[in-house]
């Protein structure tokens, strides 16, 4: 028990000074909703403002600390905030090779009548289109590291005032991260990312990509010849053999595969196009300004599918698609905040050298039977979650007063 104490006395300092660097030019009751919203999605393992009062446990009705927390939540639109924040904070981890993994996910609210702004998402885990939101992340990763460092997250709906398209909402965020990374690390993006808006707009911001291609395009080959992307890939011939290692879901899985590379253009604009054999009945096609081999591009591709097990990792750990909240500026808060803390449980514990002590003994608390997850995150929050869950949250607490000795009466002289 005590040395459930020290830990959580560790990880609540981190909480705290992690809170600072992100809440700058904040107000005190801003600053103090973040460190109560931070703590308490850990504590509580969840994102419904009914758990994380339980887990604040402060001196007062339950009722009375959900609706501030409410309040909070459902005011200022602090989105912009905290991404900047955190963009700065992790920009100086991103270096040139780093994949930057963009991803267009969803928060999908099948059963709900009366959300603000909810619109149509295609639920991809159950091949459906239901009601909810739209989400866009990104996520550094390295291609031979087990770590990964979020980001970006912002919810946004069609329906909402002031959305112009799909591809501003992607454009804008290789935009804000690339201008504090300093347009280090190459930008994975998956099919749909294929748009010529997006090419163009990407190439100009002077940033490395590889774009997974629809079978929709056209390119032109060598001799200026005009063709469709996918027959011009079905004819190629991929003379390099190789076999890779897939891990979905603890699930290894085996390819052999061919692939080959060549020089195409879209718009007049001279790309390299990397195909692969192997993976499906059709090729893979992936668009690149990368001067690598054929190997090192598809490598950085299949980096990207580590990402994505970051926005799975944020939807079950602490059930995202359950969010409970009154107004669409909530559901944007409650995604930025649930992005903070995988940010502060990716970076601020998991990648940091100094902290090295503080996560195994995380990692100890997490109590799993089998071998730690090669998701670390999910060990992390168990963990974590574990050292605080009977943990009472006393960030703002007066600290008591140095014992000197001297007797005192419990009262003070008016004069």
């Amino acid at each position: 028990m005590k040395d459930n104490n020290t830990i959580a006395i560790k990880i609540k300092e981190q909480i705290e000074i992690f809170c600072k660097r992100i809440t700058g030019g904040m107000k005190k009751d801003k600053k103090r909703f973040l460190n109560e919203m931070i703590f308490g999605i850990q504590a509580g393992r969840d994102i419904k403002l009914s758990n994380i009062s339980r887990s604040l446990d402060e001196k007062i009705k339950l009722i009375k600390t959900e609706n501030r927390l409410s309040r909070q939540i459902n005011g200022e639109d602090l989105t912009e905030r905290i991404n900047k924040e955190i963009i700065k904070d992790g920009a100086n981890k991103i270096e040139e090779d780093t994949v930057l993994a963009l991803d267009l996910s969803d928060i999908s609210k099948r059963y709900a009548k009366k959300m603000e702004y909810m619109d149509e998402v295609w639920n991809g885990s159950e091949e459906r289109i239901d009601k909810g939101y739209w989400i866009c992340e990104v996520i550094g990763a390295g291609v031979k590291s087990d770590w990964v460092i979020p980001l970006y997250g912002k919810v946004y709906s069609p329906a909402a005032k002031g959305y112009e398209s799909e591809n501003s909402e992607i454009l804008e965020a290789v935009k804000k991260v690339s201008e504090e990374t300093n347009k280090r690390g190459i930008w994975v993006i998956d099919r749909g990312g294929d748009r010529i808006k997006i090419i163009e707009n990407i190439e100009k911001m002077e940033v490395k990509f590889v774009i997974r291609m629809t079978s929709k395009r056209n390119v032109k080959d060598k001799n200026g010849e005009e063709k469709n992307i996918l027959r011009y890939a079905e004819n190629y011939e991929c003379k390099e053999g190789y076999t890779v290692k897939i891990d979905k879901e603890g699930v290894i899985e085996e390819h052999e595969i061919r692939l080959g590379s060549t020089e195409v253009k879209i718009k007049e604009k001279e790309y390299i196009l990397v195909i692969i054999k192997g993976f499906g009945n059709e090729p893979m096609m992936l668009l690149t300004n990368v001067e690598k081999s054929a190997k090192e591009i598809l490598e950085i591709y299949l980096t990207r599918w580590k990402c994505e097990e970051g926005f799975r990792f944020l939807k079950q750990e602490y059930h995202l698609e359950d969010v409970r909240v009154r107004s669409y500026v909530g559901i944007r808060n409650t995604m930025s905040l649930l992005q903070a803390v995988f940010y502060f449980i990716s970076v601020r514990i998991g990648k940091r050298m100094k902290m090295n002590i503080l996560l195994k003994k995380i990692l100890e608390k997490a109590k799993r039977f089998f071998e730690e997850p090669v998701f670390k995150q999910y060990a992390i929050a168990d963990g974590i979650y574990r050292v605080l869950f009977h943990t009472k949250y006393d960030f703002y607490a007066k600290k008591m007063p140095r014992d000197t000795g001297q007797f005192e009466f419990d009262f003070v002289l008016e004069i």
